[in-house]
């Protein structure tokens, strides 16, 4: 379905499986929402698409009462968030009081119309993409709800070989019109709490920690990863895990995860923005320093 993109498929399900949300920042049509597409359509979940925009209300988001008059009664009419998976397409495009809708969504599992919590329907994830070239009339998401997503991807161009493959599976009908559904949402909240029973060594707990913690003492970084983070580093690792076919996190994991979890998280310093380091150049430092535990058999003990 996105050809050639092997390891963000098996992120964005990482994540899934994690529970977790997912920033997708790239440039237009590199396949973002049909990867989303994609994965509530084989997940049997349902899917819904929401087109930020400066003019979007927070009721466009999470929906309405109406007064029925032959009821003579209030009626609530769901928006958009209210289904398993949800693209919020270019999401630095909606105001930031409609980017607080949602917060509560992603944050609590909920939404609250006029004073009225309802409760979302689980699997509930949100998958919002964002364009890192055009930024006039865009409205920057803040550390807060950045924070909430576990991963921030991007897919990146294809290589010549999968772009070929492309014009050919499109030449006459589009691949997402054949995907058909291989499990269905209560078999996902049952991976997802199967997922959390993966084994993580102390060790490799340690690891963990210890190079978040290395975030918050960098002297090029005036916001480090917070607590969130390290929950999110170990839950995508244990997804991460599962999805390679493992019952336990190995070091490498860790390693592999650590950019798509804390990049959005890290705040470089204005000294360190001017010399043109980067959030990556900083992480990449970090897991060079840090030491990775020695193999252990005790790894695969649960």
């Amino acid at each position: 379905m996105v050809f050639g993109k092997t390891e963000i498929v098996r992120m964005a399900l990482s994540a899934m499986l994690g529970g977790g949300h997912v920033l997708l920042e790239d440039v237009p049509g590199v396949a973002k929402t049909i990867l989303v597409r994609a994965l509530a359509v084989a997940s049997g979940c349902s899917f819904n698409r929401i087109q930020c925009t400066p003019d979007l209300l927070p009721s466009d988001v999470s929906g309405v009462s109406i007064f029925n008059q032959k009821t003579q009664e209030f009626e609530f009419r769901p928006g958009p968030i209210f289904a398993h998976i949800i693209v919020a397409d270019e999401i630095n495009r909606a105001t930031p009081r409609t980017q607080s809708a949602l917060l509560e969504a992603m944050g609590e599992g909920q939404v609250t119309v006029d004073g009225t919590t309802r409760v979302l329907e689980k699997p509930f994830l949100v998958f919002a993409t964002q364009n890192p070239v055009e930024h006039e009339g865009t409205f920057p998401l803040p550390e807060a709800q950045l924070d909430r997503f576990m991963m921030k991807l991007s897919v990146g161009y294809p290589d010549i070989m999968s772009e070929m493959e492309i014009l050919e599976k499109t030449r006459l009908s589009h691949p997402i019109e054949a995907t058909k559904p291989v499990t269905d949402p209560e078999t996902i909240c049952q991976m997802q709490a199967t997922v959390r029973e993966i084994f993580v060594h102390k060790s490799v707990r340690e690891y963990m920690i210890r190079i978040v913690t290395r975030t918050r003492d960098s002297t090029h970084l005036s916001l480090g990863a917070s607590p969130r983070a390290s929950i999110a580093l170990f839950r995508a690792s244990q997804a991460y895990a599962a999805v390679l076919g493992r019952g336990y996190v190995i070091p490498d994991d860790i390693k592999k995860l650590a950019w798509p979890v804390l990049q959005h998280r890290l705040v470089l310093n204005p000294e360190s923005r001017l010399r043109r380091v980067t959030q990556e150049g900083v992480l990449r430092d970090i897991l060079k320093e840090v030491a990775v535990p020695a193999k252990n058999a005790n790894w695969k003990a649960g």
